[in-house]
Order: structure tokens, then C-alpha cells, then sequence
């Protein structure tokens, strides 16, 4: 099974603290509540992040010179290109904003494995689970081309060519 999405199949909506706009661009649900979500957000200003009961957490800027992500006990530093995870519950605050950064997202149900999110240019994806893989710029996924922000999702083995954020749920 392939399955290739593109801007057209995904959805605008606010961020649940209404501070900003998500783009969704695939959700899974299971027993009435959250499996995990893919989506894509702009970080333009200093501010909480909204808080996601029972939620694993996942982001990579994609685009901008990122910022840091401050919280009781918790330090990350989100950078161009270098997933960080935080749990979806915690008061987590964007600060250090210098200038508009855009991020990946991964959520995931917290009775679930963790995902493994990984930025690629090349390589070999092997089968197991669920694959989704982000295209960054244009890129070339188990043989389908692929635009900037295009998403493939496959239970299949993949090779990958271009800059890509290759996501695998097991579960």
C-alpha cells in the first residue's frame, strides 16, 4: 500500500490555544480519541504551546532559525533539521523567537511506541509498521515523485532521494 498526499487533501485549523494555525495534514484515530497526527505549524512569536492531554510529542523545524522550548524541569533547544519530543501535557512556552520558524509535527497516543522521526537525504527505508515520509523540497519515495510538503505513507520497504522527515509508527 502507497498512499500520496499533497496541500489539497490537508486541513487549516487553529491551534487549540487559538495563538496560531495547524495544517493537518493526516490524523488516525483509534477507540474515540487521538492514534497520531501529522501536521505542519509557524512559530512566529514567544508563547505557550497548547497542552495535549495523554499525547507524545515530536517537532522539527523545517524552515527558520528555531527557538527553544522552556517548561517546568525542560530545556530543548528546537533546530533546523533536529527533532526534539516533550510530552503534550506539559506547559511548554516557545521562547528565544528571533524570526518565523516552521515545524513538523508528530503526536502520538502515549499508550502507543513511541514513532521514530528521522531527517533524511537518501537511503533505504526497510518495511515495518506504518512509514509517513514529509518531502522538504522535491524528493523521490518508493518511486513517486513527490513536491515540497507531499506525503507518502506506506506499510512497504522504501527507497528514499531528497530531503525528506521519515516517520515510522509501530502500533
Amino acid at each position: 500500500m502507497i498512499r500520496h498526499l499533497s496541500a489539497a487533501d490537508y486541513r487549516t485549523m487553529p491551534w487549540a490555544n487559538g495563538r496560531g494555525v495547524t495544517v493537518e495534514m493526516l490524523r488516525v484515530d483509534q477507540d474515540g480519541g487521538l492514534k497520531w497526527r501529522l501536521s505542519r505549524a509557524s512559530v512566529v512569536e514567544d508563547g505557550d504551546f497548547s497542552i495535549f492531554p495523554g499525547i507524545e510529542r515530536n517537532l522539527t523545524v523545517i524552515l527558520g532559525p528555531g527557538f527553544d522550548l522552556v517548561g517546568p524541569g525542560i530545556r530543548l533547544a528546537a533546530r533546523p533539521l533536529l527533532p526534539v519530543t516533550f510530552a503534550g501535557d506539559a506547559a511548554i512556552r516557545a521562547e528565544g523567537v528571533t524570526g518565523p520558524s516552521d515545524d513538523f509535527n508528530v503526536m502520538t497516543a502515549r499508550s502507543l511506541a513511541r514513532p521514530e522521526v528521522r531527517v533524511m537525504d537518501a537511503g533505504d527505508l526497510p518495511a515495518g509498521g506504518t512509514l509517513a515520509v514529509f518531502a522538504l523540497a522535491k524528493a523521490k519515495v518508493a518511486g513517486v515523485e513527490m513536491v515540497q510538503y507531499d506525503l507518502i505513507l506506506t506499510d512497504q520497504a522504501a527507497q528514499v532521494a531528497g530531503l525528506v522527515i521519515a516517520v515510522r509508527f509501530r502500533g
